[in-house]
């Protein structure tokens, strides 16, 4: 997507938006992210938000000339948008990388355009060592995360597809991002986020210290059933 594309789209709703992979870090890339965190929190209840990542090319000056209080307000933002209690989707076109590779890896579901690539480049000698290195740790695996960590990487759509970095491509992105928006906006906003704890968990928590916290969402999806079967009697 050029930048011409963008000027001539229609604005974005408050749910959406944009990061370009050659974006340098700065306060203002800080505060889109905290603000769309600010505008889904505000909506209240279950939503969605649509971040749509874009670029020419791999983010070869990431972060640039920035200071270490910029990169914690950045990584802190990071880590608000992959706890909010909203869907994340993100869809890829052209290369994520930079800005757009540490959004992709806090989103929930990611659409990638059959020319996606995603990359992961050496700058000033090696791979940035922020928290993606973290994320990509945890969500690939040890041996998978070192190549591209030690070494960087770019890899094609088909790539990222078959290790997990994006779980779906489509020739057209926004439209599939845009249904399952709408279906994912009925899910309940409290119980999304406790799954994406488990799930985030689970890979760390032994078995027997995680039992009580699955039974005590078993009991939550429970007792509402429960309560909306009575209110279903009393009803008719």
């Amino acid at each position: 997507m050029s930048s011409s594309d963008l000027a001539q789209a229609p604005a974005a709703p408050d749910t959406v938006l944009d990061i370009d992979s050659t974006r340098p870090l700065c306060p203002l890339l800080v505060a889109d992210v905290t603000a769309l965190c600010d505008r889904m929190e505000d909506a209240g209840g279950a939503s969605s938000a649509v971040i749509r990542l874009h670029g020419t090319g791999p983010a070869e000056n990431w972060p640039g000339d920035v200071g270490i209080d910029v990169v914690s307000r950045w990584e802190r933002a990071l880590r608000r948008l992959e706890q909010g209690r909203f869907a994340k989707i993100v869809t890829v076109e052209g290369v994520c990388s930079g800005p757009a590779l540490d959004v992709l890896l806090t989103a929930d579901h990611r659409i990638g355009a059959p020319g996606a690539r995603i990359a992961v480049p050496v700058n000033n000698g090696g791979v940035w060592a922020g928290m993606a290195v973290h994320r990509l740790t945890h969500q690939l695996g040890g041996l998978v995360a070192r190549r591209l960590v030690l070494f960087g990487a770019e890899l094609s759509a088909r790539r990222a597809l078959s290790l997990g970095l994006l779980d779906q491509t489509a020739k057209d992105p926004a439209a599939v991002a845009a249904r399952l928006a709408e279906r994912f906006a009925r899910l309940d906003a409290a119980e999304l986020a406790i799954r994406r704890q488990l799930v985030s968990e689970a890979g760390v928590t032994a078995f027997e210290e995680a039992l009580g916290k699955h039974l005590a969402a078993c009991d939550r999806t429970l007792r509402r059933t429960r309560d909306e079967f009575a209110g279903a009697r009393g009803n008719a």
